[in-house]
């Protein structure tokens, strides 16, 4: 039945913004704070903001979630898709898409049925990536010199752990504190792990040969951060051999199956790490007796060995007798030898000395003294000639310098005018009065002395310049 037209007209008209905040303020008042249970689904990781939208969901009905940027760093637990959860938050309205939606503030997983399904389905995951290969396990140094323990600083994990390698075989302990449960417990588990392994060998800081996971016992929810994925890669890619000791023996997280060593106990851990040293002493000790005795079996073995052979062997006067009669008889043999071989040398110098004479030579001599006088009338023929030749070439260069000297232009009546340094002088500029000068002429050489310039030679005048080409000088 629709209402009367007149009833309609009197019905309070509501906005669009009025009726949606009227909306979601009822339903804040209404609700307040909620524990929702249901199932993560459409999670895609914090959105740029910081903000996280996902949604929870059972078999019947699904409601949008949002954790707002401050409460997501503060989960213990980050949601995972398929995750079942319990939420805690407040129900309310987003009126730009009449959606209503919870708005968590704290968000756990739903028993320890959930956290174990997680566990199991990363374990699943991991596995199928290779992470926990056996061929991927290194074996642990049989005596390593340092330890790096990843641990938190204050509990009694290492404090078990010290005491008991100070028992087996001390040794140098490196700890890298860290927060063995909480938010940010995973991320610094992780980070130690890389930080060891990024030390260099021999450096300022000895770098661990082996390095200990350790945490004490705990519920799962306690030891989760050791089944976060950060952690559980840092653990594979660890170059350095790992032991994990997380938890008791019955516990089991994920680190575990990524370590090269698995200890039950932090205490186990410090046993598998080094040996018992006294072990050791009494060990190396009964080797050292068990050498002792091999030595001096084998000495006593060997020696009877030798008596036996030498026994077998036969004796020296008889090996060296046969040997020293072939070396009587060759030295008879090369005595004789040697006597033969000199008279037959004398026989065949004596045959040699017969055969020669002096005549030969004698003769040679006087056809030698034959042709000495003629070779020395040739040499002094030539001997002549050659003096002849040389002295016809000496007066030729004679009279050429002659010809080239300054004496005959001297005899054809000229003079050569040097000053107090023998230097000859080409004019008169630059001379001044009372300076000494020598004249020479072709027979003798005058010395005078330069008087003051004359009259007529002062007032005549200057020759005008003419520009000329011709550079030749005068021979005065």
């Amino acid at each position: 039945m629709t209402p009367p037209e007149s009833a309609a007209n009197n019905a309070h008209e509501y906005s669009v913004s009025e009726i949606s905040f009227a909306l979601k303020r009822t339903v804040e008042e209404t609700f307040g704070h909620v524990r929702v249970r249901g199932e993560v689904t459409g999670y895609r990781g914090p959105h740029s903001s910081g903000h996280c939208y996902f949604g929870l969901k059972d078999d019947k009905a699904r409601i949008d979630a949002v954790i707002w940027k401050g409460n997501f760093g503060k989960l213990r637990f980050r949601p995972e898709e398929g995750m079942e959860v319990i939420a805690t938050g407040k129900l309310t309205t987003f009126p730009g898409s009449s959606k209503y939606q919870i708005v968590i503030e704290h968000l756990e997983p739903a028993g320890v049925g959930a956290l174990m399904a997680l566990q199991e389905e990363r374990r699943k995951k991991l596995a199928a990536e290779g992470l926990f290969a056996a061929e991927r396990k290194r074996a642990l140094p049989y005596l390593p010199e340092v330890i790096g323990v990843v641990t938190s600083p204050t509990g009694a994990v290492i404090r078990d752990i010290l005491h008991r390698l100070e028992d087996r075989f001390p040794r140098h302990v490196l700890v890298w504190p860290v927060r063995v449960q909480g938010e940010t417990s995973a991320a610094e588990v992780a980070a130690a792990i890389r930080g060891f392994n990024a030390m260099e060998k021999g450096g300022a800081i000895p770098r661990p040969d082996v390095l200990i996971v350790a945490r004490g016992g705990g519920s799962i929810e306690d030891l989760w951060s050791f089944n976060e994925e950060v952690v559980v890669r840092a653990a594979a890619e660890s170059a350095i051999p790992l032991i994990s000791a997380v938890g008791h023996e019955t516990d089991t997280t994920l680190i575990d199956f990524a370590s090269d060593r698995r200890a039950p106990t932090p205490t186990a851990a410090a046993e598998m790490a080094v040996p018992v040293r006294a072990e050791l002493v009494t060990d190396v000790r009964d080797r050292a007796t068990r050498l002792m005795r091999a030595e001096t079996r084998l000495i006593e073995n060997a020696r009877s060995q030798l008596r036996g052979l030498a026994r077998g062997l036969p004796r020296l006067q008889d090996m060296l007798a046969l040997p020293r009669q072939r070396f009587d008889t060759a030295a008879e043999r090369l005595t004789r030898a040697l006597t033969r071989a000199a008279e037959v040398k004398r026989a065949r110098l004596d045959g040699i000395a017969g055969r020669l004479s002096p005549q030969p030579i004698r003769v040679k001599i006087a056809n030698e003294r034959k042709v000495l006088p003629k070779l020395a009338e040739r040499l002094d023929h030539a001997s002549k000639r050659q003096i002849s030749d040389l002295g016809r070439r000496l007066d030729g260069s004679g009279k050429l310098l002659e010809s080239y000297s300054y004496h005959g232009v001297l005899k054809r009546g000229y003079a050569v005018v040097r000053d107090a340094t023998g230097r000859p002088i080409r004019t008169g500029a630059g001379q001044t009065a009372g300076a000494s000068l020598e004249i020479e002429f072709a027979a003798d050489r005058l010395g005078v002395a330069v008087a003051g310039p004359s009259p007529a030679v002062t007032e005549r005048k200057k020759p005008v310049s003419r520009k000329t080409t011709d550079t030749q000088g005068t021979l005065l």
